[in-house]
């Protein structure tokens, strides 16, 4: 009855919805009048049938919309009006869906973005989530909505589908929870990356050229003359050329043309003229002559590719088609159909329907098209041999399939079967069935009777029995995959062997023990990761076993299995070998690593057949000597209690090629001969981590191959000069953590060098390899370096060099200017601390080091976020980001997730909710980057506790991925992340099963990432999602330091060794470097990444009140303004006491991200409420101040003393131009520059971690008077905004500290204008404190227009003061009572229609005030 009223009102009101409609739509939405009552209740409610053309209550905003340059980028203050945001603030349920025209759709993620393309046409309609496409369709009189989902595929929505409800549908599933929350997410412009809708189908002309080609040509056929040119219609469509035998018109004779395995040709007589020929005897021969060269390419390219194929194969995968064009039955040659990822429909001219119309097809291939139901028509086409029905949601099989007879492969994977007919027992030629991830609960009985099935794939289902028994009945079948099953028991209830069974693959199920000694055939069994604690083989066959991370004490196999030839049996409880490892006569590769073992056989490492062998962490105390001449090539020996190696262990080991024995106890090495003739083949030795001093390095002098050396962390105190020299070949030398005061000069002969690592040494000369012609890496930090003596000219393959953590060092001008072509230079600078600065309080209570290195890889795709001071009170973030195989996501979050955490503890003081939408938000802001790519995120924000003010920390991590989190506490470790990966998390794997995504054998979703949550990735939606975990720790004075780290770090590192490590270090980033070196001494070859972050949080060390007001909010990460002191006489040059580092990268810098890859966190406002964060003061934490005792940068004309104000920033990550309308190359005054005598002092602004420079006037020293009278203000009931003002980078975390008065003449300068404007590359955000800081070159702003890297500039939603409408008064009076204001340049104005967008209060002003502290309410940023 509700409908029905509610559908009659709808009817009665129409004509006035229509005139409200209009008023939105020619601009007068924003007036003071309120929307129509019925048209809210109409709107509210279920809306009526589709006959009520406009009484559905649906709006539409037809306006020409502002955009900053970005696509699809509306400005939200032009939106709506009052009364739209009234209507929507009335109920949750309500909202807008953005429309998109018909114009072509965005290009996919991994090509190239151009800023100038054609935008689409976007209108927004008001409508509630029960409004249907239907409606949606009859207001707007179009045909139908189109759904786009991560800029990939689109498909035409049913017309009862509800376009507001799915994306509402979709924001929950991502992990948004608060109602209010999902409808000012489901309005934010950001979201068209993730899900777009079109109100025509995009055409996509690539699309089209790949589907079909056709138009009229002139024509002509045969090689002959005898035949006249002529105007025929011409199609080139799948494998054929089809040629019309009349001009406009396809009803005559159509003359067909096989193309595949002829040939194309150009005619070099006519212009733009081709030769289309087919082939065999009888081969054919049409000549088209092209009007337009562009006609001629496009013909070209795709005629080329059919001619090119070995088969009539014909892929139209991936195209958004709901039907083949017609005229692809012409080609009766296809053999192979591939139709994968589309949205075919039965019906239809090119519906499935007609299928059978295919006279020689065989494949066909129609996964991922959202079927619903088996296409029985499928059934009538006789030929098929192979059929692919995967992810289709079928939960029947037709009878008719028994039609198939020739049906070879059936692919059924991903759907919702449980059974399967009878009749498909009557397919006698089917050899392979895909049931894998349905939800069979056992090998369905018709299994039996397909006599020619030998390959049975049913991983993800629910079998939880075996009985082989049962296979004893499918004699036929040789290959049988039970993955991810959950299989519990094995039943074995006959002695009759099972002969024909040859694979068995069980892994990640919950068995207990497995007996499998039946099995005579088997030859290749995998068991991985169950719980295995007893394991019986036959060994007749058996070639292949793998048998890891269960719970084995031991293996029995019988007979000895003299076919093995891989064994893995690495992470079990292993206390010894059994003998028949000894006795297996072809066994070449066997890992037992990670076990209990206390010895090897001296059989073992005397086989004759062993090439690899893996014993690391075990309990190995020593090594049986070995035969002579022994085949083993690898050895793995590292984490075990080795003392020494056998004498003669390298001169009876001739192939050995690979040597690991780090983290063992050796004091000495075996000599590589017993003669000065060595015949030593070993090319990487790894010692990292032993006692071994000077001495052994002479014994390495035979090793005449070693390409790889590892000494790090011994005793050694020199390495012999003669002997180095030797070691001609040698590319890469790890010698960090020792006692070497020098490298050897010697270096100079090893030509291949490529890679020196040497840091935490006491090494006082730079090692002369900067002359080697293919150095790429110099890593000498934390030693005690003073100068550097420089070739004339540096190598170009140079890449990076750390020279951070010498605190003595000094750089001329002219050593600068050279290092200016390296990607990445990394230098310490420490700023002059003034006794107000309250910096010094945070560095008492925690500081950190970060570290991170590529490896083998050619890119570094891991990104450190470190801010120590974060917010005016005593907090901190910390956060670590791993893109495995990609730069651009781990960057852009590297980027923004400071800004948008800073943001979210603003609306919400619930650690989980902050956290969640911080993670969600940053998701988001990926844009098109997030499409593709992902990134394992883990975000650390170290805060006091709201809820218990008596309580002094709390640390709070978040965690998508596989980066994580250890803390250290009475020396302990203790883990506070959770990794989300396949392998690890059984309740991740279930949710991902449940979703039916196809889990390859490699445990990869979809064969791309092992991890269910991500940030990015956002096409592997649901299975993938971005919603972190969660988990808050109070901290005490026990803990000691905090470990962040990616996964390779603790692939190699246990947390106990980390633990261990960093409290036998102490200093923070000596820390972080050891545990990335030992990482990679232990076999890491990846990106590594690690941050340390030292606490020093007493019991007794605060007395921070109680909070003032429960309505407060929060401040977000700003550090008060830190002033650095340079000497104008040489600005350039790095303070001697250096403890900020600089680094300099020539590559792409971060502050290039752009907004279609990720938008700016600060486009966000700030809201308060009865949540916010009380203000927090303490006798040691007071309220910071703005400036030091002493005179130093202000805040810029037109600020107030007592309130920071954002100024538009000359190199912002969003634009390709500064805000002040300057380009990057402009040379505009810097801003926070102020001489003073003999000294500058320079103020450089950042926000968060989007750290730019600002430019401005300097001020007058009566102004900065003024403002140090009021330097004590503060409004402890405010939600001002509060800035950050420190020296950090863009990406790296580097900057060249220079004299802000001669900046522009340093530009100018040749010896250091190359220094000025460079661009950034790999590495990480850290803020700079007293200790430990990178900064980086960041005064040019980004000038690359395309790509990932383009961003609209936005207006930023902060660059306004907020003040409450309930302090006006108080602040009016705190005004009056202050310096008065040096006048600076009026800020813009506000529009009258920068209206609240959280659709409560109206914007407010202070009479009185300066222009630029306009107040606005702080809320989220949203479409609204």
């Amino acid at each position: 009855m509700k409908d029905e009223k509610s559908t009659a009102r709808s009817l009665q009101s129409a004509d006035t919805e229509r005139r409200n409609a209009a008023d939105v739509e020619d601009g007068r939405a924003g007036s003071g009048a309120a929307l129509n009552p019925v048209l809210h209740e109409a709107g509210s409610d279920r809306a009526p049938a589709p006959t009520a053309r406009a009484g559905t209550g649906i709006r539409v905003l037809k306006r020409n919309m502002k955009r900053n340059g970005s696509r699809g980028c509306v400005t939200r203050k032009t939106r709506f009006g009052s009364r739209e945001r009234d209507w929507l603030k009335g109920d949750a349920q309500r909202g807008c869906v953005c429309l998109y025209g018909a114009s072509e759709p965005q290009p996919p993620a991994s090509g190239p973005q151009t800023s100038t393309g054609a935008q689409p046409d976007l209108k927004l309609v008001l409508c509630s989530t029960n409004t249907t496409a239907d409606e949606l369709c009859a207001q707007r009189d179009v045909q139908g909505l189109y759904l786009q989902l991560h800029g990939d595929l689109i498909r035409r929505l049913d017309p009862s589908e509800r376009p507001l409800q799915m994306v509402y549908d979709y924001l929950t599933a991502m992990g948004y929870e608060d109602p209010l929350r999902v409808q000012q997410e489901a309005a934010n412009s950001d979201l068209s990356c993730m899900i777009r809708f079109y109100s025509e189908k995009p055409v996509n002309a690539d699309q089209q050229e790949r589907t079909l080609l056709k138009g009229v040509f002139s024509v002509r056929k045969g090689k002959t003359q005898l035949h006249k040119w002529a105007e025929r219609q011409v199609i080139l469509c799948g494998t054929s050329l089809i040629v019309a035998s009349v001009k406009d018109s396809l009803t005559g004779k159509m003359h067909i043309l096989p193309l595949v395995g002829g040939k194309v040709e150009e005619v070099k007589r006519r212009q733009h003229c081709l030769m289309f020929s087919s082939a065999g005897p009888q081969a054919q021969t049409y000549y088209v002559n092209f009007d337009t060269l562009a006609d001629y390419q496009r013909w070209h390219r795709q005629a080329s590719k059919v001619v090119s194929q070995t088969i009539s194969l014909v892929d139209l995968s991936c195209y958004s088609l709901e039907e083949v064009p017609e005229y692809l039955f012409y080609c009766q040659d296809v053999t192979h159909l591939n139709l994968r990822h589309n949205f075919m429909r039965l019906d239809g001219p090119g519906g499935l329907v007609n299928f059978n119309r295919f006279a020689q097809l065989r494949s066909l291939n129609l996964s991922h098209n959202g079927l619903g139901v088996f296409p029985e028509s499928l059934c009538e086409i006789q030929t098929l041999t192979e059929l692919y029905l995967s992810c289709n949601g079928l939960s029947v099989v037709p009878t008719r399939v028994e039609n198939l007879q020739s049906l070879q492969t059936l692919c059924l994977d991903g759907n919702r079967l449980d059974s399967l007919p009878e009749e498909l027992g009557s397919l006698a030629q089917l050899c392979s069935l895909g049931l894998s991830f349905n939800d069979f609960p056992h090998i369905p009985g018709v299994v039996e009777r397909l006599c020619a099935l030998d390959k049975l794939a049913m991983a993800g289902n629910r079998v939880e029995t075996l009985d082989l028994c049962s296979l004893l009945r499918m004699t036929h079948i040789k290959s049988i995959d039970l993955r991810l099953n959950g299989l519990r028991c094995v039943k074995s209830e006959t002695l009759e062997p099972v002969k024909h069974l040859t694979q068995l693959d069980l892994r990640d199920n919950q068995l207990t023990s497995l007996d499998l000694s039946s099995a005579c055939s088997l030859e290749t069994l995998q068991c991985q990761r169950n719980q295995l604690g007893a394991l019986t083989l036959s060994g007749f066959t058996l070639r292949t076993l793998h048998a890891s991370n269960n719970r084995l004490t031991t293996v029995n196999i019988y007979p000895v299995p003299n076919q093995l030839t891989h064994m893995d049996l690495s992470r079990n409880l292993l206390e010894y070998l059994p003998d028949w490892v000894c006795d297996s006569r072809k066994i070449e590769v066997l890992d037992v690593s990670h076990n209990l073992l206390s010895e090897l056989p001296a059989r073992l490492l005397s086989s004759l057949s062993l090439r690899k062998l893996l014993a690391g962490n075990n309990r190995l105390e020593r090594l049986a000597d070995l035969l002579d001449h022994i085949p083993l090539e690898t050895l793995d020996l590292q984490h075990n209690k080795l003392r020494e190696l056998p004498e003669s262990f390298f001169y009876k080991a001739l192939n050995l090629k690979y040597l690991n024995v780090s983290a063992n106890a050796l004091e000495t090495i075996p000599p590589s001969s017993q003669s000065e003739e060595s015949l030593s083949t070993l090319q990487e030795l790894y010692l990292t981590g032993n006692n071994l001093n000077e001495n052994c390095a002479a014994l390495l002098v035979g090793h005449q191959n070693l390409r790889v050396l590892h000494m790090a962390y011994n005793q050694l105190q020199s390495f012999p000069a003669s002997k180095l020299s030797k070691l001609e070949v040698l590319e890469e030398l790890n010698l960090s953590g020792n006692k070497l005061k020098t490298i050897p000069s010697t270096v100079s002969s090893c030509k291949r060098l490529h890679t020196l690592i040497a840091h935490s040494n006491h090494i006082s000369v730079f090692p002369e390899v900067l002359s080697l012609p293919e150095i790429k890496l110099v890593d000498v930090s934390c030693n005690e370096q003073t100068e550097i003596l420089l070739p004339d000219s540096l190598p170009s393959t140079l890449q990076e060099l750390d020279l951070t953590g010498n605190s003595s060092l000094m750089l001329e001008h002219k050593t600068l200017n050279l290092f200016s072509h390296i990607s990445t230079l990394k230098l310490d600078q420490k700023p002059a601390v003034t006794a107000g600065d309250t910096q010094g309080t945070t560095s008492t209570l925690w500081d950190h080091g970060y570290a991170e290195m590529c490896g083998q890889r050619n890119k570094l795709c891991v990104s450190v976020l470190a801010v120590d001071r974060f917010g005016d009170s005593p907090e901190a973030a910390y956060g670590i980001f791993d893109g495995d195989r990609n730069e651009e996501v781990s960057r852009l979050l590297q980027c923004t997730m400071g800004d948008v955490l800073a943001e979210e503890i603003q609306h919400s003081s619930v650690d989980s909710v902050y956290m969640c939408n911080t993670f969600l938000t940053s998701h988001r802001k990926l844009g098109m980057a997030g499409q593709k790519l992902g990134a394992s995120a883990l975000l650390c924000y170290i805060h006091h506790e709201s809820s218990e003010p008596g309580r002094y920390f709390s640390l709070t991590v978040a965690n998508v991925g596989t980066c994580q989190a250890v803390l250290c506490r009475d020396g302990r470790p203790l883990a506070l992340s959770k990794v989300f990966s396949l392998e690890q998390s059984a309740e991740e794997m279930e949710r991902v099963k449940l979703a039916k995504a196809i889990i390859t054998e490699d445990n990869k979703v979809s064969g791309v990432t092992c991890c269910s949550r991500l940030l990015g990735c956002s096409y592997l939606f649901p299975w993938v999602l971005p919603k972190p975990w969660v988990h808050t720790e109070p901290l005490c004075s026990q803990d000691e330091f905090l470990i962040l780290g990616n996964k390779a770090l603790f692939q190699k590192v246990s947390y106990q060794e980390a633990v261990s490590t960093v409290l036998a270090v102490r200093d923070p980033r000596a820390a972080a470097k050891k545990l990335c070196s030992l990482a990679q001494s232990y076999g890491c070859r990846d990106n590594v990444g690690a941050v340390v972050v030292a606490l020093h949080i007493g019991e007794d060390s605060c007395t921070c009140e109680p909070p003032l007001s429960n309505t407060e909010a929060r401040g977000p990460p700003v550090p008060t303004p830190l002033p650095i002191s340079v000497s104008p006489g040489d600005p350039a040059t790095p303070s001697s006491s250096s403890g900020i580092a600089s680094e300099f990268n020539s590559e792409m810098s971060a502050s290039e991200v752009g907004s279609e890859a990720g938008s700016t966190a600060s486009d966000e406002h700030p809201s308060s409420g009865p949540t916010a964060r009380p203000e927090r003061r303490c006798s040691l934490h007071p309220t910071a101040t703005l400036c030091n005792t002493g005179p130093v940068a202000t805040l810029g004309p037109g600020a107030h003393p007592a309130l920071f104000q954002r100024q538009p920033s000359s190199a912002t990550f969003s634009s390709n131009q500064s805000d002040n309308g300057l380009d990057s190359d402009d040379e505009a005054p810097l801003e926070g520059v102020i001489s003073n005598g003999s000294k500058l002092e320079v103020e450089v602004d950042i926000h968060c971690c989007a750290f730019q420079l600002r430019s401005g006037p300097p001020e007058s020293p009566k102004d900065l008077d003024g403002r140090h009278d009021s330097r004590g203000s503060d409004y402890p009931n405010s939600k001002m905004r509060r800035q950050n003002s420190v020296v950090v980078s863009a990406t790296n975390g580097c900057l060249l500290a220079v004299c802000g008065r001669e900046i522009s003449d340093l530009k100018k300068s040749p010896s250091t204008s190359s220094l000025f404007g460079k661009k950034l590359s790999n590495g990480s955000v850290v803020a700079p404190e007293d200790s430990h800081n990178i900064i980086e070159v960041a005064l040019e702003a980004p000038k690359k227009k395309s790509g990932y890297f383009a961003a609209p500039a936005q207006q930023d939603p902060e660059d306004q003061l907020i003040i409450p409408p309930s302090l006006e008064q108080d602040v009016r009076e705190q005004l009056r009572g202050q310096s008065p204001v040096v006048p600076g340049p009026p800020a813009p104005s506000t529009p009258p229609s920068a209206r609240d967008p959280n659709w409560d209060h109206p914007q407010s002003t202070i009479p009185g005030l300066h222009p630029t502290t306009v107040l606005q309410q702080d809320v989220y940023d949203t479409a609204l």
